[in-house]
């Protein structure tokens, strides 16, 4: 399409259901608030409850909150349970929840928790999930991740949960990595099917809550020269609105701001690491992170169209 794609350009959304995980608060409310408002029956996914109902108050359209706490897996599995029993058929499923820089900490299950709540956890309710979204033509699974995937970021399978030494740095850029590995995969293997795809998108650098984990030296100047350096968060959002609408959007594209750098701006297909690409890795993330979590997916081929 020619022009920038803005909030105008979202198609009808009625009749569609769309899960938004993360939904009480920045990227992943303006996300849910822009879906509902195209008629969408959006889920807020989130681990707060009352931050949930707070959130969907705010929101004009069919909202529902939904717990989600993707540090646990046994609220992923209550969660799914619960959308699976309420959602005979899923349109839109968007991973967006995240935590970013944080100290070093584990989920209940024992993992590192930018691992375990950005890629294992939406990894676990993807799987979970699946079977409602499949069978939807034109169903979609959107994935957030970031410009980190590219700093200090690689797979460590010799230490994935980095026990050994932490970086709060590249943990996050392995988290995002994952986030994007598990896009390509995803697309792999649900090509054949021809009715579902898998897509990744990243906000930029978007003035949000997730900053505040950050090292000082990155937090302190981010925080001064927020107008200059982020966009606000109805922005940071359309990448991954694109991604979950654009009726032009093919899977296994990754989508951002369109401006130099990918900080801000307009939506648009952007490219990811070359390491992000591996096919080998990808398989061999898809492997242990069905091992780590005990989810399985439908049975899928892994041989679709290369990403």
């Amino acid at each position: 399409m020619s022009g920038n794609w803005t909030e105008e350009h979202i198609p009808d959304q009625r009749g569609r259901v769309a899960i938004v995980t993360g939904a009480n608060t920045g990227l992943g409310f303006e996300t849910a608030r822009m879906l509902a408002e195209r008629g969408a029956a959006v889920v807020l996914a989130v681990r707060d409850m009352e931050k949930g109902k707070r959130a969907a108050a705010r929101i004009t359209g069919d909202v529902t909150v939904q717990a989600l706490d993707l540090t646990s897996m046994d609220s992923i599995r209550s969660a799914a349970a619960d959308l699976r029993a309420a959602h005979p058929r899923i349109d839109l499923l968007i991973n967006n929840a995240g935590v970013m820089y944080t100290p070093k900490q584990t989920t209940a299950d024992g993992f590192e928790l930018q691992f375990g709540t950005n890629h294992l956890g939406h990894f676990a309710l993807t799987g979970l999930l699946l079977d409602r979204i499949l069978p939807v033509p034109g169903s979609r699974v959107v994935t957030v991740s970031s410009t980190g995937h590219r700093i200090r970021a690689a797979i460590h399978f010799d230490d994935l949960q980095w026990e050994r030494s932490y970086s709060r740095i590249g943990a996050y850029g392995q988290a995002k990595l994952a986030n994007l590995m598990f896009t390509y995969e995803l697309q792999h293997r649900l090509a054949p099917h021809g009715t579902t795809v898998a897509v990744a998108a990243h906000p930029g650098v978007s003035h949000t809550e997730l900053i505040r984990n950050a090292p000082a030296a990155l937090r302190v100047p981010v925080t001064w020269l927020a107008p200059l350096l982020t966009q606000k968060a109805e922005m940071g959002a359309l990448p991954t609105l694109r991604a979950a609408t654009d009726p032009d959007v093919t899977g296994g594209q990754y989508y951002g701001p369109g401006n130099r750098g990918e900080i801000r701006g307009y939506p648009k297909p952007v490219s990811s690491s070359p390491g992000s690409h591996d096919r080998a890795t990808q398989q061999r993330l898809w492997a242990v992170s069905e091992e780590l979590t005990g989810v399985t997916f439908p049975a899928m081929t892994s041989h679709g169209r290369d990403s």
